[in-house]
């Protein structure tokens, strides 16, 4: 039977066990212009030492204004690359696979002068009204994702994810709450994610899975269930989706926080419905930091991975001791093998 310890394949992603640490913003006011530093190093490589199978780095975004914050992560430059190297470097060598996840904030961009979206509508009563993206305009945006996928592969990556999740850029195009155009991009709410699938495909090797992020359900009225967002995967699927990573919310509020109840794996459904319905892997998110009930996520065959946020932000080590309480075998660090004792 397969448990969290058990290794996965995917192509050419080869994970010791089926632990990955989410992306999760970190905000550093010391990553100047996007750029990635001691403070990320640190805290990606020391998730490594602590056994995690698959480290996604935090929402990286393909231009300045695409950012959450100002202090956030990019990909609109070269000069990003060799410090995203440095740290999936030291990730490989700590025994991890790592990928990386590419986006715009859209209308969510909160220190932008003027947040761009599909539609000129506000995120809430205390947000900016963003503009809108004129078709071309769209177009650009394709290619700024291309061009951010490019720079990931050259600095090492094992995997690539797109963000089309949580309110942002791509997740704005879906819904019909936020998508209110008139054009391509309004008559098919998927043709945007699609077409930077197909782009962000271009520029990975073919033996390198695409990940995409999704928000399987909207905790707020008018907002679209799974059935519509098994739809839309589908779709996803067909234009090169390899693996979805499957979450919730992100429109009428930044995330699924109190709808319907953020009780103990909540989300574990919405996995499991996608990977029944499309026949893909996924990806399992969402107060899942008790070992056992990650565990029983695998052992069931609700999820092919089990992603792990808050628990990883509290332990780097919690893969190495998840796998001590299941009584799982794990490579543990020299170093630390006395902390980690068997039997």
């Amino acid at each position: 039977m397969k448990h969290l310890f058990t290794p996965y394949e995917m192509k050419s992603l080869s994970l010791k066990n089926r632990v990955v640490m989410p992306p999760m913003c970190q905000y550093s006011v010391t990553a100047k212009d996007g750029i990635a530093n001691d403070w990320h190093y640190a805290h990606y490589v020391s998730r490594a030492v602590g056994g995690a199978g698959l480290i996604i780095i935090e929402m990286t975004d393909v231009e300045p204004d695409g950012r959450i914050t100002d202090y956030d992560l990019g990909l609109w430059s070269d000069d990003h690359i060799p410090a995203l190297a440095r740290i999936v470097d030291a990730v490989h060598q700590h025994g991890a696979k790592i990928g990386i996840q590419i986006a715009h904030a859209g209308r969510k961009a909160e220190d932008a002068e003027l947040p761009v979206a599909p539609s000129a509508i506000p995120f809430d009563e205390n947000s900016k009204t963003p503009r809108a993206l004129t078709t071309e305009e769209v177009e650009q945006m394709v290619e700024k994702f291309r061009l951010a996928v490019r720079r990931a592969v050259q600095a090492g990556v094992d995997t690539i994810e797109i963000h089309g999740a949580h309110g942002y850029l791509i997740h704005q195009f879906v819904s019909p709450l936020t998508n209110k155009r008139n054009d391509k991009y309004g008559q098919d709410r998927t043709l945007f994610g699609k077409e930077v699938i197909k782009a962000a495909k271009s520029e990975m090797p073919d033996h390198m899975p695409l990940i995409m992020r999704i928000s399987a359900r909207e905790y707020v009225e008018g907002g679209y269930g799974i059935n519509e967002s098994i739809a839309f995967a589908k779709e996803f699927k067909e234009a090169g989706v390899d693996l979805f990573h499957i979450s919730a919310g992100g429109e009428g509020q930044i995330a699924a926080a109190g709808r319907p109840g953020t009780h103990a794996g909540y989300q574990v459904p919405l996995a499991r419905a996608i990977r029944e319905a499309l026949d893909i892997p996924v990806i399992a998110v969402g107060r899942l930091d008790d070992p056992a009930l990650a565990n029983s996520v695998i052992g069931n065959e609700d999820a092919d991975l089990v992603a792990v946020g808050r628990g990883m932000l509290r332990n780097p080590y919690w893969a190495l001791e998840a796998a001590t309480v299941l009584h799982k075998e794990i490579e543990v660090p020299r170093q630390y093998d006395r902390g980690f004792a068997r039997g």
